[in-house]
């Protein structure tokens, strides 16, 4: 198909709620047109999530932006998400700016700081539009948000400043969608709701003739076409929504294997687990801290965003005693991140950077101390571990310093930092290869790595040894995005699409 030329530089995608599927959206768009040879860039301009990325330069994002410049073919980069919300309690949240951190606030402490960024987001927008073809633009929540219409940078305020057509997007699957679709084309001003040049219905399932009454009339009601309805489909790719189903849901399949990964309050970086579930002898599973733990092959103690609290909590609970059980009884624990700060001796915080508990008893599996410190590491990282010899990537992102003991009992050898060379450590295994721990996100996407992990409790179960039938995760993630991304093309009217496209809004 020959190239169109496309007037807006443009195109944003809204819905009518959180977890309408607004991230996979936006990402089988990106996809699409870059198959169709335009340069495409993803934005977000806020967005709150505990699942985070570093970038090449050290810098940190939001996952699912992360996983919009994959589609493009592109390397993130923290102008794409300029404003990341990370919860560090129920009143308040690290504001990290253009990948950096820049202060905890509250809501209103946030709320009245607000007009100070738009004009930033404004020019970081200008700067990302300037280097391609289309930037294609994720909103947050919901545009009817009416309270929040002041200052708005992230829906319609986000789509004034681009001067983006704007797709809004309802699921149907949650029930309701023709109300909430009207409803919220109602809350919009006059002047907003000329933004919107067309509507997408979500997660459907069902039959498409006793639907097609309903698109006739909502239609005539809203005054806006409805380009297409997406089926209900489950893929394994790193958007928040999927992943929000996914913890919901619990495990997909049986396996051999029963790994219960510990659902901490301030879970980060779930994303850790993705590759885990396609492996075919893998049963996996988030364990509720107040909840029986059962009797696992593996726990895997997260990241978390509040280490220290998230301790107390296991410990509050009885968690803390339910796993040193288990281990007793021949359960493998791996912890990543601040779960490996949760598995030493201690975590102490003196300069009382999380919180205001100076001294923390860890779990005492592996002989660390952890110190809390000021500024935040985030680097990508690469090396091999120590005990299988295979080649491991992924990022680092932690506040906690760790001091091991057992210097002989390191885990991993990493030779390459933020694309430098070095010779360092990182992490910790016990002398029985029981307890792991490591400050690496993204352990698990390496094949080799987990399959050798794999069959050393498969060897101990007395389970024959696995090849390593799962593919490369890299490689599996490029052949999901081309679904999802064939999906959507044969789901919605693509004429429809590029005619918006070819449209400038201030004509």
């Amino acid at each position: 198909m020959a190239k169109r030329k496309l007037k807006s530089k443009s195109l944003m995608i809204q819905g009518t709620a959180s977890s309408v599927g607004k991230s996979l959206i936006c990402t089988a768009i990106c996809r699409i047109l870059t198959q169709d040879g335009y340069n495409v860039s993803p934005f977000k301009s806020q967005n709150m999530s505990l699942n985070s990325y570093i970038t090449v330069e050290g810098h940190e994002m939001g996952r699912a932006q992360v996983m919009q410049a994959e589609a493009c073919g592109k390397l993130p980069k923290a102008c794409m998400n300029p404003i990341l919300l990370k919860p560090v309690s129920d009143r308040k949240s690290q504001v990290i700016i253009e990948g950096s951190v820049y202060a905890d606030m509250d809501a209103v402490e946030y709320f009245d700081f607000k007009p100070r960024l738009k004009e930033r987001i404004s020019d970081i927008y200008r700067r990302l539009e300037d280097s391609c073809d289309i930037v294609v633009i994720e909103g947050a929540g919901s545009p009817a948000e009416i309270n929040l219409r002041h200052e708005d940078f992230v829906n319609m305020g986000m789509a004034k400043i681009a001067k983006a057509p704007v797709l809004l997007v309802g699921d149907i699957d949650r029930g309701g969608v023709f109300a909430s679709l009207a409803g919220t084309m109602l809350l919009l001003s006059e002047e907003e709701r000329k933004f919107v040049k067309g509507v997408i219905i979500n997660k459907f399932r069902g039959s498409m003739e006793i639907l097609k009454p309903g698109i006739k009339m909502l239609e005539d009601i809203i005054k806006v076409p409805v380009l297409g309805v997406i089926p209900y489909f489950s893929m394994n790719l790193e958007d928040e929504d999927g992943v929000s189903e996914w913890l919901r849901s619990g495990s997909e399949k049986a396996g051999e294997l029963d790994i219960a990964v510990i659902k901490l309050p301030y879970m980060s970086n779930h994303t850790d687990f993705n590759a885990l579930r396609l492996h075919e002898d893998v049963s996996l599973r988030f364990a509720e801290i107040d909840r029986e733990l059962g009797k696992p092959d593996i726990i895997i103690l997260p990241g978390t965003k509040s280490t220290i609290h998230d301790l107390h909590a296991l410990q509050k609970t009885g968690m803390d005693k339910r796993i040193l059980e288990c281990h007793s009884n021949g359960s493998v624990v791996f912890g990543i991140c601040g779960g490996y700060q949760m598995l030493g001796k201690e975590i102490r915080d003196v300069l009382k950077v999380e919180s205001d508990c100076e001294y923390s008893a860890g779990l005492g599996l592996l002989n660390t101390v952890t110190d809390f410190r000021k500024n935040k590491f985030t680097t990508l990282s690469r090396g091999r571990d120590n005990i299988f010899g295979a080649e491991v990537r992924g990022y680092e992102i932690h506040m906690g310093e760790t001091l091991n003991a057992d210097t002989g009992n390191s885990f991993i050898t990493v030779n390459e930092r933020g694309g430098k060379h070095v010779s360092e450590q990182d992490g910790m295994v016990n002398r029985e290869l029981t307890v792991f721990g490591t400050y690496i996100h993204g352990i698990f996407d390496s094949s080799e790595f987990t399959r050798g992990f794999l069959n050393l409790v498969r060897r101990r179960k007395g389970l024959a040894l696995l090849k390593n039938s799962a593919p490369d995760y890299w490689e599996y993630k490029e052949e999901q995005l081309d679904k999802l991304a064939k999906i959507v093309r044969n789901s919605i009217d693509m004429n429809k699409l590029y005619n918006i496209l070819e449209t400038n809004m201030e004509e």
